[in-house]
């Protein structure tokens, strides 16, 4: 492809993406700047709710005067993957998924929600310290996966309830 039908595509292509109203999530005045500070997230009960509610409040910040208020339920299950000739199980896999829904603070109505899913895997090969650390190093993974779901998740839907 020449550099003028390059230039010819590339001008095509962003004057379609303007016609049917796409915005770049991160522009200035976009919904990922809109959602800064907007949301508070429901005070964690656990250390996976601790590493969810970190990495969400990296991502969209800590409100001053909330807007809206996200609450979630974390699940999470090992599941034994790797298994020796000796019949131990050498490598899991932990599977998470949190359901989450946001509500309007100021008159209780759910706006959106959903589930995100993911999982992550460690070995349980060496001492028990290094299994310990590894199980909750998995976990730490795992909650800054499922709450960059949810963040893109928020993103993405954001233009139908935002104000």
């Amino acid at each position: 492809m020449s550099s003028s039908d390059r230039r010819s595509f590339l001008l095509l292509t962003a004057g379609a993406l303007a016609a049917c109203g796409f915005q770049p999530a991160y522009a200035p005045g976009g919904p990922a700047e809109k959602l800064q500070g907007a949301i508070r997230v429901n005070d964690p009960g656990d250390k996976n709710g601790f590493d969810l509610v970190e990495r969400l409040e990296e991502r969209i910040g800590r409100p001053d005067a909330p807007r809206y208020a996200l609450s979630y339920s974390i699940a999470t299950n090992p599941v034994g993957i790797g298994v020796t000739t000796s019949n131990s199980i050498n490598r899991y896999n932990l599977v998470g998924s949190i359901d989450w829904a946001v509500t309007e603070t100021a008159s209780g109505a759910r706006v959106t929600g959903g589930t995100a899913r993911s999982f992550t895997s460690y070995s349980a090969t060496g001492s028990t310290v290094a299994l310990i650390s590894a199980e909750q190093d998995a976990a730490y993974r795992l909650m800054r996966i499922l709450a960059d779901q949810i963040v893109a998740q928020l993103i993405a839907t954001s233009g139908r309830w935002l104000r």
